[in-house]
């Protein structure tokens, strides 16, 4: 066997993990594993991991991604709102209740907060489960990754560094938010505990820590300044909280 067929690149080693790899290059890839133990401990801690992301998550990976999560519709939803208020308008009017129709609907439509945090929940539960494509610019571009996100979204996005909670930056991508672009950065513990860190334009105005849950996962809120925070993890709050704090902390002192 050659050299050239026995290298082995990490994309090969990922798609191994994941059963992905073409059948006639696994021998070359096993083989090349036992040559190099340090990186067979290294693919074996990244099975434990998608092993325990999947026991955790195989019923979210399955459901489709939320319509309020697709990109496409950043340049459409102020639109789609101008119309939906419209025949809402028209409806109300040929109902001949308008006033209570309108009351009606607001008293059922999710708080602000609510929906705000469903949809960092929703972005978390979709992303936290992929093992090669959980973001779009990995951490290790962190320079690139603030000044791409702070582009697009309009306001200053920081990576707070979260190695003293135990957490690296896996790295992170762009995400459609309640009124124009989202930010969304994942950071990773070294048992494969994931976290992630939305942030958007909001309404709401400055508030304190709002906690909530949603199955197995928690999440924590706040504004500050035109812009929602949402540091969502596990089900473990007082770690959910030290995580919450670190970043709300260092956020405070990058004036973001």
């Amino acid at each position: 066997m050659t050299e050239r067929r026995i290298s082995v690149t990490e994309d090969e080693l990922h798609a191994y993990v994941d059963g992905e790899l073409p059948a006639e290059r696994r021998a070359d890839v096993e083989a090349w594993l036992a040559a190099n133990p340090e990186e067979a401990e290294r693919v074996n801690s990244w099975r434990a991991m998608a092993e325990m992301l999947h026991a955790r998550y195989d019923t979210v990976a399955q459901e489709p991604v939320p319509r309020r999560l697709e990109l496409e519709r950043l340049v459409r939803r102020p639109r789609q709102w101008l119309y939906g208020a419209a025949a809402a308008a028209l409806v109300a009017f040929v109902a001949g209740g308008a006033a209570g129709w309108v009351a009606h609907g607001a008293a059922n439509r999710p708080s602000a907060f609510q929906s705000f945090t469903e949809d960092a929940l929703d972005a978390h539960r979709l992303y936290v489960v992929e093992i090669r494509h959980p973001v779009e610019v990995p951490g290790n571009e962190r320079d690139h990754l603030q000044a791409w996100l702070t582009k697009r979204c309009g306001w200053t996005v920081f990576a707070p560094n979260l190695e003293a909670s135990g957490l690296k930056l896996v790295g992170g991508r762009l995400l459609p938010g309640p009124n124009g672009p989202a930010s969304f950065l994942m950071y990773e513990g070294a048992s494969g505990e994931r976290f992630t860190i939305y942030t958007a334009k909001t309404e709401t105005g400055e508030t304190q820590m709002r906690y909530t849950t949603m199955d197995r996962d928690g999440a924590l809120f706040w504004a500050d300044r035109g812009v929602g925070y949402v540091v969502s993890g596990g089900n473990d709050r007082d770690r959910l909280t030290k995580v919450a704090r670190a970043v709300y902390d260092q956020a405070e002192k990058n004036g973001t």
